[in-house]
């Protein structure tokens, strides 16, 4: 069988692939010339991440694929039912890339605190000539220890995101549409683990009072999460970060609660126009921002290949038996 991983794989994914008898092709194909090269080449398995887009267009003009592929946990440049409703096997990853995303925003959340966004910009072009005129400015920093982070959602990655908030002593809120409730388990270096029960709320106004941090991994959705009335009622100096998708944070009406001063600073890795982010995004001073990589390390490309080569296996002895 013949794998088309077309947004790449790692060399342990392709390694297990090719062991176990797949042809795993050495191609990357622009958007527009997938369809002619998957049936040029009777690719039987397309594996994708975020760039490749798999539409009812490419399905129906396609009809060796038995296996799509999606690295990573959200699926919308997929059509997975109808993929599926043609015989298509779905997967993905949706655990592997979890610890790289929540360390990604803890990676902002420090950045935000300490300004290190803005220092490490200003600090090249006047770090000789303004040194302690920015050393104050850059004074009024935060520790994250003993504040209040706020999750939104409670997915694997969520679910990282407040192991790394609880280890750091942070104090823990988590929204969901509804309440539950999970058992987290933090292992340490030595052996020794704790066990932490944490319960969710869906009282968006409990969930905003008090909380400083907040940063937001939920799947993607039709409207937004965070808009006005949202930002109306945050602590004044909350700091955001959003690692989900691009559409469920207002940018606009973030950039003017960020100039009113109610929000602090943010953090942003993916964006409503990917992959042209608006101008006045990447220009503003209080935003930490970062081009959609959350899952972009090599630890997590390798578990990513590891367990769709793993999948793809167990798939094909299913067939044959």
């Amino acid at each position: 069988m013949k794998v088309l991983a077309n947004d790449g794989i790692s060399k342990t994914g392709e390694l297990a692939l090719t062991e176990a008898g797949f042809e795993v092709l050495p191609n990357r194909v622009a958007q527009n010339h997938v369809i002619n090269f998957i049936n040029e080449n009777n690719v039987d398995i397309l594996l994708v991440r975020s760039t490749t887009k798999v539409r009812q267009d490419v399905i129906d003009a396609c009809p060796s694929l038995k296996i799509i592929g999606r690295g990573g946990i959200g699926m919308d440049n997929i059509d997975v039912d109808y993929a599926k409703s043609k015989g298509i096997k779905v997967i993905n990853t949706p655990t592997a890339s979890s610890k790289s995303v929540a360390e990604l925003v803890f990676g902002h959340f420090f950045a935000l605190a300490r300004f290190l966004h803005e220092s490490n910009r200003l600090m090249p072009l006047e770090g000789e000539t303004h040194f302690e005129a920015m050393k104050k400015s850059f004074s009024k920093a935060y520790e994250l220890s003993g504040k209040t982070l706020g999750v939104i959602g409670f997915g694997s990655i969520g679910q990282e995101v407040v192991k790394i908030g609880i280890a750091l002593g942070m104090k823990i809120k988590v929204l969901t549409k509804n309440p539950k409730t999970r058992v987290l388990t933090l292992d340490f270096f030595d052996g020794q683990s704790l066990n932490f029960e944490i319960t969710s709320t869906n009282d968006m106004d409990a969930f905003l009072k008090d909380t400083d941090f907040i940063s937001i991994n939920t799947p993607k959705t039709n409207e937004y999460i965070i808009d006005t009335p949202q930002f109306e009622k945050m602590k004044d100096g909350v700091y955001i970060v959003n690692t989900a998708r691009g559409g469920v944070i207002n940018e606009v009406t973030l950039i003017d609660f960020i100039e009113s001063e109610k929000v602090a600073g943010a953090a942003l890795d993916v964006f409503e126009n990917e992959p042209t982010p608006e101008l006045p995004l990447l220009m503003n001073p209080a935003l930490s921002l970062s081009p959609h990589v959350g899952g972009n390390t090599v630890d997590a490309q390798e578990k990513i290949g590891a367990e769709l080569a793993e999948q793809i296996i167990k798939l094909q002895k299913e067939t044959i038996r």
